[in-house]
């Protein structure tokens, strides 16, 4: 089924949305239902506290699924839900719930990508067998069942990069520099992984690519493909990959970024995402040629890729994606090439910078009154903990501004590096981990 086919069922004078697992402290998403004329029927976090007096904008309703210890529970929930009040559509920002939401719209008969897609989208296994069957630009790679099999990467050209398939936001990706070390690599993701997730359901091994990586942001609809912003997330080098930055629009050549548009949009037919909005992180291998680590179907960063998309495009991504989700249709002209740029958009990923337990963070205060931040998010306190890697994965903060050009952007960013400073005592083997 597409947006266009849906009939509302509902008398309500409002379209409602079951938003799933998204973050209330986190405000695009809310915002941006509230501009859209859209009510939200919350699934909060399990792990997230959220009051009845004290909802998001737009949320109506709270709804307390447990998508991953029961299934077929939560289902079964929002089915009964559906029959006694129908809502127009069901959507996530959380990459893991892709999958889950697409099961319940295809159950319910609502606009979604289908499981199949999901799959693709999620399993980063699956995507890479069915961007290289599409003859798309795939590196190397083998898929591990077991943490046993690791022999059978070995045949890739060194270094390679070990991956869960069902990862995200970086977590458990690994570079293994030689062969001798690919075991000990195997190990050491499978085992964080099997911690952080709660379970593994097997790897990737992929040979390591070269060059910077962006991130490009999409919103498609009944097949077609308009693809919004493409921003440059740095050039990181490994072991682990944790994420710095993000600026956009991205200073890029016209035929590489001609290059990267035939890719992103060549992706989204291969693994059959029809309709709604992408998230595309990529490589540009030798720094010409695209590559993608991994297409997610939703608003990528827990919202963080509107900010981007508004400040550089000026339009409004989070209310047009929920639009779509709804059945509505996101109302943008489809149209070759980017939006031109209205400005620039950033977000910058405050480093831990060490670990121990937070004794102070110096910088982010001030920050919150600088006209060209627009919210500072902070997810570390003093107090909280911060392991070395693989035990602690989140980040402190993120700081997301908005600039004239990419050139006040990067200066901007050079200031937060040496403005923004957090102190450790510390701590023995036990102690509160902070939560990002």
């Amino acid at each position: 089924m597409t947006a266009k086919d849906l009939v509302m069922t509902t008398d309500s004078p409002r379209p409602t949305l079951v938003l799933v697992y998204q973050r209330a402290s986190l405000p695009w998403v809310f915002e941006g239902a509230e501009r859209a004329g859209i009510d939200l029927v919350l699934v909060p976090r399990p792990d997230e506290a959220v009051s009845e007096d004290r909802l998001p904008p737009a949320v109506v309703e709270l709804l307390r699924l447990d998508i991953e210890a029961d299934r077929a529970g939560a289902l079964d929930a929002l089915r009964r839900r559906y029959e006694q009040n129908a809502f127009q559509g069901v959507v996530t920002l959380f990459d893991p719930a892709v999958p889950f939401v697409a099961e319940a719209a295809e159950l319910l008969g609502l606009p979604g990508i289908g499981r199949d897609a999901a799959l693709g989208a999620q399993d980063k296994r699956v995507m890479r067998e069915r961007l290289a069957a599409a003859g798309l630009n795939v590196p190397g790679f083998v898929r591990l069942d077991r943490p046993a099999d690791w022999a059978e990467a070995a045949r890739l050209t060194f270094p390679v990069v070990v991956k869960p398939a069902h990862g995200f936001s970086s977590l458990g990706v690994t570079k293994a520099d030689t062969p001798q070390s690919l075991k000990s690599v195997v190990d050491e993701v499978w085992r964080t992984s099997e911690g952080k997730l709660g379970q593994v359901d097997g790897l990737v091994v992929e040979e390591y690519l070269d060059g910077p990586e962006f991130a490009v942001e999409s919103l498609a609809q009944d097949g077609a493909v308009r693809i919004l912003t493409i921003g440059y997330k740095g050039d990181p080098q490994g072991p682990h990959f944790e994420e710095g930055v993000y600026r956009a629009p991205a200073a890029l050549p016209e035929a590489v970024r001609d290059a990267v548009l035939r890719e992103v949009t060549a992706a989204h037919k291969a693994l059959g995402i029809t309709d709604g909005p992408t998230h595309t992180e990529l490589r540009l291998r030798g720094g010409t040629t695209p590559y993608l680590l991994e297409m997610g179907a939703r608003i990528g960063g827990s919202g963080v890729s509107h900010h981007v998309v508004s400040g550089v495009t000026g339009i409004d991504f989070a209310a047009q994606a929920l639009r779509l989700a709804a059945g509505l249709g996101a109302g943008l002209p489809v149209s070759d090439g980017l939006p031109a740029p209205v400005g620039a958009a950033a977000n910058y990923i405050v480093p831990c910078g060490g670990h121990g337990r937070v004794t102070a963070i110096h910088g982010l205060d001030a920050l919150r009154d600088d006209p060209r931040v627009d919210h500072v998010v902070q997810m570390l306190f003093p107090g909280d903990v911060v392991r070395p890697y693989p035990d602690f994965t989140g980040y402190p903060a993120f700081v997301l501004s908005r600039h004239e050009d990419l050139a006040e952007t990067e200066e901007f960013h050079r200031f937060l590096e040496r403005s923004i400073r957090i102190e450790y005592a510390e701590v023995a083997d036990h102690g509160h981990e902070g939560q990002a």
